[in-house]
């Protein structure tokens, strides 16, 4: 048995068809039907069921390719592992991150890295908490960043610093001069722009909402920060949005509430078997001051 036996599996599976798999493959059809019909001679076991119009995977297959997978993402991960230079003269990361905190703590935390570690190139994908750490298990990023909370079982999560949230508005807003926090009962009469449901800032937002018993006026529902700080900024729409990314736009002002909006946990979280790499190391710390300075 090879790897490339495995792979050819692996990419049957994921696309249903020989065909399609030989041609993502760059092989011909033939050689790929002889090595898997090689796995299976070798394995003693059908792997996939070829009688329909879509190949499946066989129950046989099924528990294969869960423990495949897995061996592949181990390998990828010694061979990071191999070629790892502690110097960090050179190397790569992949780093995923929330919305909200992408657009206040990517600027300064990438600048800091980069001038400590020019020769580490980053990866940064923006995505939603479950995914995130549904990509960590998989081994397709290396570090996260996101809130506390229920984690997914092998998160291995370390606290970074806290986010203070409020009500945001624009600078030509009616609340934009107040002062004094502003009862969260007034949210109620208020039209607001918030990230969709399926972010974890929103249910942050709605569970205080709800625990306040106020019912907003969600005018405008969205998945991009830029856009609700677009909104805001130009409109008679508030938000609920973390104070730093108020103060990093002057057209913005952010309202404290009252009661305030209950703080968060900013938190690094990475794959509890995982190997960690030099550099993940050294971004983890730089992680750490960059988070204080901007929270």
């Amino acid at each position: 048995m090879e790897l490339r036996h495995v792979r050819y599996l692996l990419a049957v599976a994921e696309h249903g068809n020989f065909t399609r798999a030989a041609e993502a493959l760059h092989i011909s059809q033939p050689t790929l039907s002889q090595q898997i019909k090689q796995l299976e001679r070798l394995l003693g076991a059908q792997l996939l069921d070829r009688t329909g119009r879509t190949v499946r995977l066989t129950d046989a297959g099924l528990v294969y390719t869960e423990h495949a997978r897995n061996a592949l993402r181990d390998l990828a991960a010694g061979e990071r592992a191999v070629h790892d230079v502690q110097d960090l003269h050179r190397g790569h990361l992949r780093v995923a991150m929330t919305p909200t905190i992408t657009a206040y703590l990517v600027g300064p935390l990438l600048d800091r890295f980069h001038r400590a570690h020019p020769g580490i190139t980053v990866t940064i994908t923006e995505t939603t908490q479950d995914r995130l750490e549904a990509d960590l298990l998989a081994d397709t990023v290396d570090l996260g960043i996101a809130f506390s909370g229920a984690h997914a079982p092998g998160i291995d999560h370390t606290a970074l610093g806290t986010e203070s949230l409020s009500l945001v508005v624009g600078g030509g807003h009616a609340l934009a001069a107040r002062s004094e926090p502003l009862p969260v009962g007034r949210l109620a009469d208020e039209p607001l722009a918030l990230l969709r449901r399926d972010f974890a800032t929103r249910a942050h937002i709605d569970a205080y909402l709800a625990g306040c018993g106020v019912i907003p006026r969600v005018a405008v529902e969205t998945n991009s920060i830029g856009a609700l700080v677009e909104v805001t900024r130009c409109g008679a729409l508030g938000t609920v949005l973390p104070d730093a990314i108020a103060h990093a736009h002057p057209d913005l002002r952010p309202v404290a509430l009252d009661p305030a909006v209950p703080c968060r946990t900013v938190e690094l979280l990475r794959r509890d078997t995982a190997y960690h790499s030099a550099a993940a190391r050294a971004f983890a710390a730089v992680a750490r001051e960059s988070t204080d300075a901007v929270t």
